[in-house]
């Protein structure tokens, strides 16, 4: 079996604004990327200041994570003296390294910011070991594998290859080659490599023949619309020996711009799977439920992407079983106060006597009930509203940011009346 080039697979999770980035370490990150106010291709995200990621670098390698920050737009010349202004700044702050895809920016970055480690973005579509050959004589430390290799693509060049070989291993696909589309531009002046992408890909489309106007003929549909050009999402946890087997180091999970919840819930999962992988290596298998839980978050389905060597391959869709529970995320631990009692932030309504999940980091979920609640000045309340904060008695012990989710229905059966 091929040993990565790291003593352990990193696990790189997604961190796009300062919350993310504590929850992505809280369940289990070993190292973030994040992206800056600009030069970043996720500019609809939170992002960070300059000054925050100086606070998430500390953050971070205070609890011995990871710090790399994406500065991987196509830059236009008009940019270049501005770009060069912010690595020297962005050099100061000590980040793990910056995540590039342009060769201009590569230079400048190799001249401005020598000590900062150089990682390749995907968007550089690396397909052979000749070309990482090259990005490792650029002063290349890591590369990101295009998108559209298979597994056997990607073991052949890391045996061959002498730094490391990222690749991803779950969250949304662009179903343009190596993310080089044109349907943003076009369609809403947003430019999809400068960080601006509306994602046309995802919106509904129906065909219109010319003779027939008004007659809106879906091509595919479900029950949410009709998706053109959509791609299934990503998922490789069935398949993290056979990544690592490969020679990937870092696995890679996609998401700046999701919520805490998906967060909180990949993170999870992939964290537990790893380690399942090293403590066993060769009696990993995939428990289920870990599939129940990445069907809890928002998808558009499952697949494993080209890593088979077949576009048509994908993963079983699985669905809710009967006896799943269905859940509602409805808020966030914050630190205790000075009593010791515990506080949580509210995103969704929720009420005394809701049943509810706790959702904590190496340990299984724990169900439990909302005994009563206090609003922030001690008052008893049966409701609480979002963004509100309240002191819930969950009868359990819990830590901030843990996540607590709303048990709606079981088995099928409404919770409080209540099914959605």
């Amino acid at each position: 079996m091929t040993t990565p080039k790291s003593d352990k697979v990193e696990l790189l999770v997604p961190a796009g604004n300062f919350e993310k980035l504590e929850i992505a370490i809280h369940y289990g990150a070993d190292a973030v990327y994040l992206g800056g106010k600009d030069f970043s291709l996720r500019n609809f995200s939170g992002n960070f200041r300059l000054e925050e990621i100086k606070q998430a670098v500390v953050y971070a390698h205070d609890r011995g994570i990871k710090v790399y920050v994406t500065v991987n737009i196509y830059a236009r010349s008009a940019e270049l003296p501005f770009i060069g202004e912010y690595m020297e700044k962005l050099g100061a702050l000590g980040p793990d390294g910056v995540i590039v895809a342009d060769p201009g920016i590569l230079m400048t970055a190799r001249e401005l910011i020598p000590h900062i480690p150089l990682h390749l973005s995907t968007q550089a579509n690396s397909t052979n070991y000749k070309t990482v050959e090259f990005w490792e004589q650029m002063g290349v430390r890591r590369v990101n594998m295009a998108r559209e290799l298979s597994l056997i693509e990607i073991k052949s060049i890391s045996e061959q290859a002498r730094i490391e070989i990222e690749a991803f291993v779950h969250g949304a696909m662009c179903i343009a080659y190596s993310g080089r589309c044109l349907l943003s531009s076009f369609m809403a002046n947003r430019h999809s490599n400068r960080g601006m992408c509306a994602h046309p890909c995802r919106w509904k489309y129906a065909l219109v023949e010319e003779l027939r106007a008004g007659e809106y003929m879906p091509i595919t549909e479900d029950d949410r619309g009709t998706y053109i050009f959509n791609s299934k999402d990503l998922c490789m946890i069935e398949h993290i020996p056979a990544m690592i087997d490969a020679g990937v180091s870092a696995l890679k999970i996609e998401g700046r711009m999701k919520g805490i919840n998906y967060l909180a819930t990949v993170v999870r999962v992939y964290r537990e799977a790893i380690d399942r992988y090293y403590q066993d290596p060769m009696d990993y298998a995939v428990q289920p439920e870990w599939l129940v839980e990445l069907n809890r978050i928002d998808r558009r389905g499952f697949c494993s992407g080209f890593y088979f060597d077949d576009p048509q391959q994908t993963a079983p869709d699985f669905d809710f079983k009967m006896g799943t529970d269905i859940h509602r995320f409805i808020g966030k631990i914050l630190p205790m106060d000075d009593d010791g009692h515990t506080l949580m932030e509210v995103r969704n309504k929720c009420r005394v006597g809701d049943r509810v999940e706790i959702l904590s980091p190496r340990q299984a979920s724990r169900k439990t009930i909302i005994r009563n609640m206090r609003d922030d000045e001690g008052n008893p309340i049966q409701f609480a509203q979002p963004n509100t904060r309240v002191y819930p008695d969950l009868g359990l012990n819990t830590k901030p940011n843990d996540l607590i989710r709303k048990i709606i229905s079981v088995a099928g059966k409404k919770e409080n009346g209540v099914l959605s």
